[in-house]
């Protein structure tokens, strides 16, 4: 008996930022979804990023790489990986970067070769800043960040560019650390003055699904 062919054109390995709810990202994952990709984004453990522990940051990268060790289609299919805030640091440690704490010391991290291409949206970088950190991420990386991001601000993200592979930066005027990705902001937060919220993000999730899609 031959397996049929699958409906979808490839798996999304999908993180969320430190509230750990991928539900709060519906118009991103829902556009990804209506364009044909099976898109895994297994819940997590909220943590404060001042507080979190080498252990929370080693199991927002094993989530993912779980969520992709049991899929039917894992050898057949294109994998990609996305992620918001320290999503997005998890979507390039799957990638081949090798993160260190504040002290140097290397946290250990599972990789994913099957990883071809990934974007990162408003990630945090200084855990990358150890020379050679970056040195196996040789995939296509798109990163997007918000000018008026104070989390993440996009001057951080030219650290990325150490990357072997070709790395895009994209800077979104007028638009902050967290309504840059997701539809459900957290309690407090508001999107910024002016922007209307829905429409950047259906620009955003359709950027990123052309570039998902490119070959």
């Amino acid at each position: 008996m031959t397996t049929p062919p699958s409906r979808h054109r490839g798996i999304v390995l999908f993180g969320p930022g430190a509230g750990g709810d991928p539900g709060r990202y519906t118009t991103l994952t829902g556009a990804l979804r209506d364009a044909g990709w099976d898109v895994l984004a297994p819940p997590a453990e909220r943590f404060a990023p001042g507080t979190v522990t080498p252990g929370q940051l080693r199991t927002r990268v094993g989530l993912l790489h779980d969520a992709l060790a049991v899929h039917p289609d894992r050898d057949t299919l294109p994998v990609v990986a996305v992620g918001h805030s320290i999503g997005g640091w998890a979507a390039l440690c799957l990638a081949g970067a090798r993160p260190c704490t504040r002290d140097g010391a290397e946290l250990a991290v599972p990789a994913e070769p099957r990883v071809s291409r990934l974007v990162a949206i408003a990630p945090p970088v200084g855990w990358f800043a150890a020379p050679g950190a970056l040195a196996a991420v040789t995939v296509p990386v798109a990163v997007h960040v918000g000018a008026s991001d104070t989390v993440t601000p996009p001057s951080s993200t030219e650290l990325l560019r150490a990357a072997p592979g070709p790395v895009t930066v994209t800077v979104h005027e007028g638009v902050g650390h967290f309504d840059v990705a997701m539809t459900e902001l957290p309690p407090g937060e508001r999107p910024a003055a002016g922007l209307d919220h829905r429409a950047f993000l259906d620009r955003l999730a359709a950027a990123v699904a052309g570039f998902l899609a490119t070959p």
